[in-house]
This record gives structure tokens, C-alpha cells and sequence, in this order.
């Protein structure tokens, strides 16, 4: 049989050793078991409220219940240790049994769950929850929930540290499933913390004092390291910073020179563009004054003409 199927095959094993205990020893209080396998046999601590009705008279009752284990589970010579419950209130399959019979003798269940819940928080308990769900009070199921003080719910301390503990009422109506979560007293659970009034932090945390010196000699030093570091650059960066101020330098100079040889060249071209304006300008002046005389003169000649004429 491979590993995974053996692991489940020991767990409804274990399931259903539970629920025979449960069944034959109910009326004793039966608060849990522990099973543990050695190679002298299997070993089975039962919980109960009552352990003298587990052994029952001259250990008859316990001899049974050996024999049973036997027949039933083919377990090899079990051996049963009986311990009692030293506080029934705190343990999670009690109260919940408990609760499923007092629902079951007619109590309302209400009044039921807030006086449960009272007496595991007067035990001592950290935090608890009932939750009833089923036909609670009418034809139609519902949920009703009763919590006290811390619970958890997630993560490794709700498996580790709060007690669980399942029970079912039989009522008229249908059944009513009772579920039942208790933080015993004095658990240990990873969110806790303590606050020490009048101490030294020095004598608490020694170690941690001095790997905080250390840290602060380091951050000390980093400043010089940091300001030398930061000299190399401006060295290296200092020659770097001159070369381009001298190629800033020689690059404004030839733009300067191009900017006055441009200017001339065009102070030359407006200059010969001018001349050349004035001699278009006289040489039209002349032909106008020529055009002039020419009209004047057969002007002249014209009205020598018409004198003339009229005399004769």
C-alpha cells in the first residue's frame, strides 16, 4: 500500500474508533481520545468526565470495550488509559454534548447557548464560539452564533491551540448541529505580546543593544566613505568640465567670426546693389530729359506752322 492511501486508510480508522467511543460512552462524558501506535501495541488515552463508568465494575466495562476494539478494527492488543477531565467546561466535546441535550430536553435555545458560552468563559476560557445551525426554531433551517472573548479561526493556531468539538440534537422538527470552539486558558498563541514596565532595555535585549552599536558605527563611517567618493568624482570630473569649456569656448569664437564675415559680405552687397540703382536712375533721367526736348521742339515747330498759315 502506497504511503498517501496508508495515511488515509490510519484516519478513517481513527474517525471511526471516535465515533465507537462516542456511541458506547456517552453517558460517561466522553471528552476525546488520543491514539498512538508503539511496538508493544496500540496505545488509547480516553478523556471522560466520569472514568469510573468507563471502567465500570471490577473493569468489566473497560475489558469490553478491549475486546470490541479487537473484533471491530483488527487493532493489535490496544491498551486503554483512562484519564478524567479535570475542568468538564472547557472541553469542546462535552460542552458540545452537553448542549445538544439540553436543546433536546426542550430548552430554548437561546437561553441554551448564552448559558453555555457563560460557563466556559467563567471557566477561564480566552474565547469561545457556538454555533447552532439546523431547524433551530421553525420549518426553515438557520444559523445562530454565540461568541465570547478571542477566537481564532485560520492558520496553524486554530488547528493547534482551540479545542473543537461537534454534537447533533435529534428535536421533532429535524436535527440541530452543535458546534462548539474554546481557547483554554494559558494557550500560547503568536500575536500575544508582554509589556515589562521598569526595566532596562540593556538586561531584555542584550544582543540586539549591541548589534544596534554596531549598526551605528557603520553608519557613521558610511558619511566619510560617501564624502571621499564624492571628491574622486568632482576629480575626475573636474578635467572632463575644462575640455568642455574649452570647445564652448572655441565653438563662440568661429561663430563670431562667420557672424562678422556674413555681415560684411552682405554690407558689400547692399553696397554695390546701391550704385547700381544710381546709375539705372541718372541714365533714366537723361532719356527722359531727351524725350522732353523732342517734344518741345515739335511743339515749336507746330505752332510756326499755324502762324504761318494764318497770315496767308
Amino acid at each position: 500500500m502506497a504511503d498517501e492511501h496508508q495515511f488515509i486508510e490510519n484516519g478513517l480508522q481513527r474517525s471511526q474508533i471516535d465515533e465507537f467511543f462516542e456511541e458506547e460512552l456517552g453517558r460517561a462524558g466522553y471528552g476525546g481520545m488520543d491514539v498512538a501506535k508503539t511496538p508493544m501495541g496500540t496505545q488509547i488515552v480516553l478523556k471522560a468526565e466520569k472514568p469510573g463508568m468507563v471502567i465500570g465494575k471490577g473493569g468489566e466495562n473497560i475489558r469490553k470495550v478491549t475486546t470490541a476494539l479487537e473484533d471491530r478494527f483488527n487493532l493489535e492488543d490496544p491498551q486503554i488509559d483512562v484519564q478524567e477531565v479535570e475542568e468538564p467546561d472547557l472541553n469542546a466535546r462535552i460542552v458540545a454534548d452537553r448542549l445538544s441535550n439540553a436543546l433536546e430536553r426542550g430548552w430554548y435555545f437561546r437561553k441554551a447557548g448564552h448559558t453555555t458560552i457563560d460557563r466556559i468563559m467563567e471557566a477561564g476560557a480566552l474565547g469561545a464560539e457556538i454555533v447552532l445551525s439546523g431547524k433551530v426554531t421553525g420549518a426553515r433551517s438557520r444559523v445562530e452564533k454565540f461568541n465570547r472573548g478571542y477566537i481564532k479561526h485560520n492558520g496553524e493556531p486554530a488547528e493547534e491551540v482551540v479545542d473543537h468539538g461537534q454534537g447533533v440534537a435529534v428535536m421533532k422538527l429535524g436535527t440541530i448541529g452543535v458546534d462548539v470552539k474554546i481557547i483554554p486558558p494559558g494557550a500560547e498563541l503568536p500575536d500575544d505580546f508582554q509589556i515589562h514596565d521598569d526595566m532596562d532595555p540593556e538586561e531584555v535585549v542584550p544582543d540586539a543593544v549591541e548589534a544596534n552599536e554596531g549598526v551605528e558605527e557603520l553608519l557613521e563611517g558610511e558619511p566619510e566613505a560617501d564624502e571621499a567618493a564624492e571628491a574622486d568624482e568632482d576629480e575626475d570630473a573636474a578635467p572632463e568640465a575644462d575640455a568642455d569649456e574649452s570647445d564652448l569656448d572655441e565653438e563662440v569664437v568661429e561663430e563670431v567670426i562667420e557672424e562678422e564675415v556674413e555681415s560684411e559680405e552682405t554690407d558689400a552687397e547692399a553696397g554695390d546693389s546701391a550704385e547700381d540703382v544710381e546709375e539705372d536712375l541718372d541714365e533714366l533721367e537723361e532719356d527722359v530729359e531727351a524725350e522732353a526736348e523732342e517734344l518741345l521742339d515739335e511743339m515749336e515747330a507746330a505752332d510756326d506752322e499755324d502762324a504761318e498759315e494764318g497770315d496767308s
